[in-house]
């Protein structure tokens, strides 16, 4: 018998039981639905996170520094470090295109009827930010470098600003929207903490209109971090290094944990120098975790899906004992006997697989719409890899049925009814 024939032998077995088929066949398409539709959300919630992060930029270093000196009576004399480390990168311009405070000011704003205590938060359904209270930041000079920032309107902060204490800043694409409106907001007054602050520039949108988990990141303002005097005394110790490829991050780590050494005494005080992306990578490592528990779970019904298969054919065997009987008599070998069996087993899984990966196709596209507001469809692998196991799960669980039928002795199986 040629594999032509055990194939077409296979079709009518399928098709003369189709209750039992289609049974056969609704056990394995649910597992391979799960696992696709699951590994497509999980595929999708790390584009999301992608698309965050590339928007602040790559090539970007984190650095911790962290004091605690105090004076003989108990008072915080902490030192500031960040004068020295900005002085200190000017000179590896080699290595490093930027350096600023990473930190955030506690205030309100206010401009004519806009007030950023009253605004009102709001969330998507993936908990992206829709609208609220503009998040205030302090930066150096080179903050918009350090961040993936470009001007659109008016100019950037500049060291002068730092230096004599200027009381500007630059906003976000976002927040000029929200508290102006059509308004150009270059040269505007805004009131912060009952003080007056002039808007010198607007920053270019990093979100597309619409994309909740990029556009609130331009609902922002920047200040020279020295205006922190009068907006909230904030102590920095988290700062961002901007180095200019790839390749010198790991230079600018090393120059920079150096310095940094020689800089903060033992004993009163601490430093940490890492590539930023290092919580990215903490993130997916947790991303692929928890799609991996997910996915064991999915891998279950798979299982059971699996033994369902070799179940039903056990039954087969035994109902097509005569005809095994009458082929063996005739001169059959037994791996002709064992390839009918798999060759069936396989295109039972296998079609249970391609309706899976149709379901599983749907319920990425759906999902995606729900929790993303995108269309996300399922990888190619991810399809390819749904649709080899379907059939690889056809061939394992057929296994032992096929080798069971392909051992049965002629006479005996004549003799059954």
């Amino acid at each position: 018998m040629n594999i032509l024939q055990a194939f077409k032998m296979a079709w009518r077995s399928i098709i003369g039981k189709k209750g039992r088929s289609a049974l056969t066949i609704l056990s394995i398409f649910i597992g391979i639905a799960a696992v696709m539709t699951i590994v497509s959300v999980m595929e999708g919630m790390k584009a999301q996170m992608m698309k965050q992060y590339s928007a602040m930029g790559a090539n970007r270093v984190s650095v911790s520094i962290y004091s605690w000196m105090y004076d003989a009576d108990g008072n915080d004399v902490s030192k500031d470090y960040f004068p020295d480390l900005y002085e200190y990168c000017q000179g590896l311009k080699e290595y490093v295109i930027g350096v600023t405070p990473n930190g955030q000011a506690n205030a309100t704003v206010i401009y004519g009827t806009k007030n950023s205590s009253t605004m009102e938060t709001e969330y998507d359904k993936q908990w992206n930010l829709i609208s609220g209270p503009p998040t205030l930041y302090y930066g150096s000079d080179q903050y918009s470098a350090c961040n993936n920032l470009t001007v659109a309107k008016g100019r950037d902060l500049a060291y002068l600003d730092i230096q004599n204490y200027n009381q500007v800043c630059v906003i976000g694409a976002e927040m000029a929207k929200q508290f102006f409106g059509t308004v150009d907001p270059v040269g505007k007054t805004i009131k912060v903490n009952g003080n007056n602050f002039t808007v010198v520039g607007v920053y270019a949108a990093r979100g597309k209109e619409g994309d909740n988990s990029v556009t609130q990141m331009d609902n922002m303002a920047v200040f020279p971090y020295t205006a922190s005097r009068v907006l909230g005394g904030a102590r920095f110790t988290e700062y961002i290094v901007k180095a200019r490829d790839s390749e010198s991050v790991n230079t600018a780590i090393a120059y920079i944990g150096g310095f940094l050494k020689g800089l903060v005494p033992q004993g009163s005080g601490d430093y940490e120098v890492r590539a930023a992306d290092y919580w990215q990578q903490f993130q997916n490592e947790s991303m692929n975790m928890i799609g991996m528990v997910l996915g064991g779970i999915a891998a279950i019904s798979l299982l059971v899906g699996g033994i369902g298969i070799m179940n039903i054919m056990l039954v087969t065997v035994t109902e097509r004992t005569r005809e095994i009987g009458i082929r063996r008599a005739i001169g059959a070998q037994r791996s002709s006997i064992v390839t009918q069996f798999l060759i069936e087993a396989g295109m039972l899984c296998g079609m249970g697989g391609i309706v899976g990966i149709l379901f599983g196709t749907i319920g990425s596209v759906v999902l995606g719409r729900i929790i993303y507001q995108q269309t996300i469809y399922p990888v190619p692998w991810v399809t390819i890899a749904a649709f080899a196991l379907s059939v690889a799960l056809g061939v394992l669980f057929g296994s032992y049925p096929a080798i069971k039928a392909s051992k049965l002795q002629p006479v005996e199986a004549l003799r059954a009814e």
